[in-house]
């Protein structure tokens, strides 16, 4: 492996944790410092495939100016976080069930089709 691909990687995993950190964050400010993150670090996989005037337009137009203005409005909004949390856990046992059976829809629409694969692949070798 040379410098290059193992650059890649970590500035990919790094861009993945941060991604994840921005939609698991519970404070709005965190969340927007973590998006500023991500973007600087997609510049760099987007210098590393060589396209510079991309990496340099991501930076100074979502950071240098969104990432300011979504800050600035986040904060001047003072979102009481408990207040919010609390409705949430109201509605928790449905949203699990919802989660509940659409994974099980997914997983029964699979074997269907797996099913379907394999009668096909014998009707197939039968011929």
């Amino acid at each position: 492996m040379n410098v290059e691909l193992i650059t890649f990687f970590i500035f990919s995993l790094l861009l993945i944790v941060t991604s994840i950190k921005v939609i698991t964050s519970s404070n709005p400010v965190l969340s927007a410092i973590y998006l500023v993150f991500s973007f600087f670090l997609s510049a760099v996989l987007w210098l590393l495939l060589g396209a510079e005037f991309l990496s340099i337009i991501l930076i100074l137009v979502y950071v240098g100016a969104v990432m300011v203005l979504f800050l600035f409005v986040v904060m001047m909004l003072d979102i009481n976080i408990a207040k919010k949390s609390a409705a949430y856990i109201k509605y928790l046992p449905v949203g699990i069930a919802v989660f509940v059976i659409f994974n099980a829809l997914i997983i029964i629409s699979l074997l269907i089709l797996l099913r379907i694969l394999i009668i096909m692949r014998s009707i197939a070798s039968m011929s």
